[in-house]
């Protein structure tokens, strides 16, 4: 791999769909350096070239991976793909972004963690949603104490989306189900607040491919905190967050996962504070300006989400859908 010619790395995307377009728009915005795309046709990643200014345009994932004038490739296909395309990269050398949720399974999770440590490069979760300004307050927040002892958390993350059984949010054979779609998003956030869970509850509504499409978790923490989360495929609600501590709580705005308000609030409804963490774009740049950060420190690992975090919520993943009776047709063990 030759060395970029600025400070920061040389992104290439590896799919068009419409998580990409947001991703390229937040590149653009930050003024990171944008340099190619790969599709799995010529077509649309000259069109996807052409809309975002980006010099090379390659006809074929292979073809991504493998150009010299790439450091870092952002994984932007369904997560089904996710895996494959990221090993296909990081065996060409590039560091790797990856869409989340991570993948579809612990195992193939775990693959990647491995193989980037062999190879020396950064392997990231885009849970971008850590990075973003009201996030990190949020952490400043619960570092100075202000809440007192942390006692709850809840989030929920429901949308109204396609029915339509072949559609791959449905379709078990592309990883569908409200799970990995929607509710990596409260489940990351309840493992960032409280850590991983001493204890599991799961209930979900299946429909008739055997997918997801709506789903409940209640689990306990080491301490005895407790965390609720509600995802919905089939119905669009508020989509707020609430951490609940003994001297406070934090409430974050719909969209929470996205930039928003921020509010401590007392017990008596007293404003503590108020954060305005809204920004330009969807605020998908913060987690590409981190990935540079750490490649350029050296430390090959995210300090707000470690590939050993991703790892394990992709094994609470597997967990939950063990309870609720959920398996993808491509596991094999």
């Amino acid at each position: 791999m030759t060395a970029p010619d600025r400070n920061g790395l040389r992104w290439g995307i590896l799919a068009t769909g419409g998580i990409a377009h947001a991703f390229a728009a937040d590149l653009r915005t930050a003024g990171l350096d944008l340099v190619a795309v790969g599709s799995r046709s010529q077509e649309s990643a000259d069109a996807f070239a052409a809309r975002f200014d980006i010099p090379r345009a390659h006809g074929s994932y292979e073809a991504l991976t493998a150009d010299p004038e790439v450091d870092i490739v952002y994984v932007a296909t369904p997560h089904p793909m996710h895996h494959a395309a990221a090993r296909l990269a990081l065996e060409n050398g590039k560091h790797v972004l990856v869409e989340k949720a991570f993948t579809l399974t612990r195992a193939e999770a775990q693959d990647l963690a491995d193989l980037g440590g062999q190879k020396g490069l950064l392997v990231m979760e885009a849970m971008w949603t850590r990075y973003l300004p009201h996030m990190l307050r949020l952490h400043e927040i619960l570092a100075a104490g202000t809440l007192g002892e942390i006692r709850a958390v809840s989030a929920d993350h429901t949308q109204l989306l396609p029915s339509d059984p072949a559609h791959r949010l449905n379709a078990l054979e592309l990883g569908g189900g409200a799970l990995l779609d929607l509710g990596v998003y409260p489940i990351s956030f309840v493992h960032d607040v409280l850590g991983a869970p001493v204890t599991v509850q799961a209930s979900a509504r299946l429909i008739e491919t055997g997918a997801d499409a709506d789903i409940a978790t209640v689990m306990t923490h080491e301490g005895g905190a407790i965390s609720t989360t509600l995802s919905s495929s089939r119905a669009a609600g508020a989509n707020t967050a609430v951490v609940l501590g003994t001297e406070a709580r934090i409430e974050l705005e719909r969209v929470w996962y996205s930039p928003t308000v921020l509010r401590v609030i007392a017990p008596d409804g007293a404003i503590l504070e108020e954060f305005d963490g809204r920004t330009d774009g969807s605020g998908r740049q913060y987690q590409a300006i981190a990935a540079e950060r750490f490649v350029a420190d050296g430390s090959l690992d995210s300090d707000r989400l470690p590939v050993a975090e991703s790892v394990a919520i992709m094994g609470l993943m597997d967990r939950i859908r063990a309870q609720i009776g959920v398996r993808y047709p491509t596991e094999t063990a």
